[in-house]
């Protein structure tokens, strides 16, 4: 960038109507900012915690769901936690369509550190992950719009951390794999399933 201004002040010589001073003004301007597009290019693009981001928090007893209000270990199937900053405890959550919830709802604190969801590759017969399998919410692969059904008795995004355990869940079950920052918005804030009801089903069996 400092060998582009000199370059454009030689082309437009010393002397310059205010004219041209806005011009080169503008110029610097859009020069700054297809820099500093450049430099935010510089990493590989794939979203993730940050490397100096707190480790994920054991689930207890006392872990109640942000929206819910209750007891994780109630429920069967894959939670989430997220940590804020200045926030010791985590923000725990029921389903994964809550986590995303979370991120969008603009009145919900921004100021994320991490986001974990359990790994459903590691999933017992009932759907149940066990209580060290949580991973970067960022790098999961997510099974939607599939027959299984959550721990609320709602269709629910299924986290995995490879591919290959998405996909075949999805050959057993249906619906389709995508990334964290493919999920569809219209997906985690559908009204007419966000109120959950629990019908008894276990996640990760296929819904009646």
């Amino acid at each position: 960038m400092d060998r582009l201004i000199p370059t454009l002040r030689r082309a437009w010589g010393p002397h310059l109507t205010d004219g041209g001073r806005m011009l080169r003004w503008r110029a610097r301007c859009a020069v700054v900012l297809a820099a500093a597009m450049l430099v935010a290019a510089c990493g590989d693009g794939t979203p993730g915690n940050d490397a100096n981001a707190p480790p994920p928090q054991a689930m207890t007893d006392e872990a109640v769901g942000h929206y819910c209000g209750m007891n994780l270990t109630e429920h069967i199937g894959p939670k989430g936690q997220i940590l804020l900053r200045d926030h010791p405890a985590p923000v725990w959550f029921s389903t994964i369509r809550e986590v995303f919830a979370y991120t969008l709802l603009p009145e919900e604190p921004k100021a994320i550190l991490a986001i974990y969801v359990q790994d459903m590759g590691q999933a017992d017969a009932d759907g149940n992950p066990p209580a060290d399998a949580w991973i970067d919410a960022h790098s999961a692969y997510y099974l939607i719009e599939s027959r299984a059904v959550g721990s609320m008795g709602a269709p629910d995004a299924l986290p995995f951390a490879r591919r290959d355990d998405a996909d075949g869940f999805a050959a057993r079950h249906g619906g389709r794999v995508v990334r964290f920052q493919d999920m569809p918005e219209d997906y985690v804030l559908r009204a007419n399933e966000l109120a959950f009801t629990s019908h008894g089903e276990a996640p990760g069996a296929p819904s009646s």
